[in-house]
């Protein structure tokens, strides 16, 4: 059986985080602890500490708690709030897993969604991808795109994009679990999509009137 540390945040975490709980024989694992803020402004009905609790999952309340933690198999992130560091990644035993709800290596970084509307992109998706040091950069295990409707903005471009993330977890966990999966370097793809990461300051500078 796989032991699973979920960290996570935002409905998205949530979601992913229940549906491991409620597939848990199925997808033979084990989420032996949470990490999460419990960020509950976008729905304040999904609490992520709620529902480890009422499972009987520990809480851990710092990320510098998990190093403790002995025969973790993989970390799941997903939207988690803090960046992870190499000696974090380090305790899974057999890799680090993020949710990027962006395409990679092109949106990588923060707001993905205003610069896909800004930069006019046709194409969005979401990825998930080894979690290493950096920024979004780890080798690709599993993606879905999809067409940007004309007209469309940002909250109806986060909600199709919200979709699509759930569907692209659920549809690819069990074998992540088990180890049938390839993996594509996301520097291959550098020519055919472009490489791009964005941080917070960049969207401000998107506000200023000139």
């Amino acid at each position: 059986m796989k032991k699973l540390l979920f960290l996570g945040s935002k409905p998205i975490g949530y979601k992913c985080l229940d549906f491991l709980l409620q597939n848990a024989a199925l997808l033979n694992c084990e989420v032996i602890g949470v990490l999460s803020n419990d960020n509950q402004r976008f729905d304040n009905s999904l609490s992520i500490r709620k529902l480890a609790i009422e499972n009987d999952i520990p809480f851990i309340e710092e990320l510098d708690a998990i190093l403790d933690l002995k025969d973790v198999d993989f970390i799941l992130s997903i939207q988690y709030h803090l960046i992870l560091r190499q000696k974090h990644i380090d305790i899974a035993n057999e890799m680090a897993i993020n949710l990027h709800m962006a395409p990679l290596p092109e949106y990588r970084g923060c707001n993905q969604f205003s610069f896909a509307l800004f930069n006019q992109a046709q194409v969005f998706g979401t990825t998930l991808h080894r979690l290493e040091s950096g920024i979004d950069n780890g080798a690709i295990i599993a993606e879905r795109r999809f067409e940007i409707e004309n007209g469309q903005e940002v909250k109806s471009l986060y909600d199709k994009t919200f979709k699509e993330s759930v569907l692209l977890f659920e549809a690819n966990i069990k074998n992540i679990l088990s180890g049938d999966f390839k993996l594509i370097d996301q520097s291959k793809l550098f020519k055919e999509r472009g490489v791009n990461t964005y941080y917070r300051k960049d969207i401000t500078k998107l506000r200023e009137i000139d």
